[in-house]
């Protein structure tokens, strides 16, 4: 029986011998929430509840030869669904393949009021072994082979505020999002860099554009599969969002619903995602697609993606919050660069299913299939009628709580007079 097929005890049952979960693992997912009141009154300000999303999982995604069981965090309808078709078709050509770049951050410390500006640079990067040095001595990262490798400064002029001096720190974060230990290198640096510079610092704080920590994933789709005509639909629904940006933005949300999915499911920094992924998009003056559709000698369709993903595995929400915890269990990462590159594919995987039900028969028709099924539920259809009813629900396109309890009726008659449910 296929996952999407099984009942919820039967998926937590795949779920815990897939990963190994403990009987408490499993009561967790089942409880669902993963936190109460006082972690959440601990994690922000005026706490007063907690709210949750769907957790569902994504499958047939083989990434760099590795099956994975994707957790994905979303209400929006049919986006779980959109990802394990794109896993499915790409797994017909042997998956994805996908890499990852180390995990360098990028730290900034701002600076103003410099007379000479060419010597203060100057100055600074005869100071950078000290400089990596202090950056380095506020932070555990040096021992496991991490930390400051780099430093570079950049004078940029504001027009209306002048000309500031920008030093750099370029910071290995290994498996953290890296976020706060960025900032405390920032901080430790200012007070020497003011006395190197005579300037005054303002910002210390670390760049969400994380340029040098990007991830690539491709994959082939069979024609056969796709067929000819969606292939060529899909290149000119490619062309359509590269040549214009109205339909650009919402292509690349489309992607990001699948990568976002993934990071809420494991607490990631989603607002940092977005925003590095959509400042990528603008890299060349305009705003373009974080994908690349083409077709392939043998006809195949042949899709790609890159953006940078500043992601962790260790640290903050993605260590503590329980439900992140079981996610990356179920995902059975073993360093941050695996969880970009499982994103990355997700975010890949979704783009191929959103074209291909645009070029087909439209993006509604999966929707109301699934929200048929949903007020079908609402309406108390379980087991066979739930399939009858939500399948003529979505037919009719009357999809109502009244409309589905009246089929139920009707089904119900049927039964009564000897018919079948289907």
């Amino acid at each position: 029986m296929r996952f999407y097929e099984l009942d919820r005890e039967g998926r937590l049952a795949v779920l815990k011998d897939h990963a190994s979960l403990t009987d408490e693992d499993v009561e967790i997912l089942r409880e669902g929430s993963g936190i109460d009141f006082k972690m959440a009154d601990s994690m922000i300000e005026n706490a007063v509840s907690f709210i949750s999303y769907p957790l569902g999982i994504a499958t047939h995604f083989l990434i760099n030869g590795k099956e994975y069981l994707v957790p994905m965090a979303i209400e929006e309808p049919s986006v779980v669904a959109a990802a394990s078709k794109g896993a499915k078709v790409a797994r017909l050509r042997g998956g994805f393949t996908a890499h990852a770049d180390p995990s360098i951050m990028i730290g900034q410390v701002q600076v103003k009021g410099i007379k000479d500006l060419g010597r203060a640079v100057e100055d600074v990067m005869k100071s950078k072994d000290e400089l990596l040095s202090i950056a380095n001595s506020k932070s555990s990262l040096a021992r496991r082979n991490a930390g400051a490798r780099d430093l570079r400064c950049r004078v940029i002029d504001t027009d209306s505020r002048g000309k500031m001096l920008i030093v750099e720190l370029l910071v290995d974060v290994k498996d953290a999002m890296g976020a706060n230990v960025i900032n405390t290198m920032c901080e430790s640096i200012a007070p020497r860099i003011e006395s190197i510079t005579n300037g005054r610092v303002l910002l210390r704080i670390l760049s969400n554009y994380a340029t040098h920590r990007l991830v690539r994933a491709t994959a082939r789709f069979a024609r056969e599969e796709v067929g000819d005509d969606a292939v060529e639909g899909i290149l000119d629904a490619y062309a359509f969002a590269e040549a214009d940006v109205y339909r650009c933005v919402t292509h690349n949300k489309g992607v990001m619903n699948g990568i976002i999915a993934v990071a809420l499911a494991t607490a990631q920094d989603t607002r940092a995602i977005e925003a590095g992924a959509h400042a990528y998009a603008c890299r060349d003056g305009r705003y373009s697609s974080l994908t690349h559709w083409s077709r392939d000698s043998n006809g195949d369709l042949v899709g790609s993606i890159e953006l940078p993903l500043a992601v962790g595995t260790v640290g903050g929400l993605t260590s503590t919050h329980p439900i992140a915890r079981l996610s990356l269990k179920i995902l059975k990462v073993e360093s941050a660069r695996e969880l970009a590159c499982v994103m990355a594919s997700v975010g890949l995987a979704q783009n191929f299913s959103a074209l291909y039900a645009l070029v087909r028969e439209g993006i509604q028709a999966g929707h109301m299939r699934l929200h048929a099924r949903k007020v079908a539920m609402l309406a108390g259809a379980e087991g066979n009628m739930l399939d009858e009813v939500a399948e003529r629900l979505a037919r009719e396109g009357n999809i109502t709580v009244e409309h589905a309890r009246q089929i139920m009726q009707e089904i119900t008659h049927d039964i009564s007079d000897g018919k079948k449910v289907r």
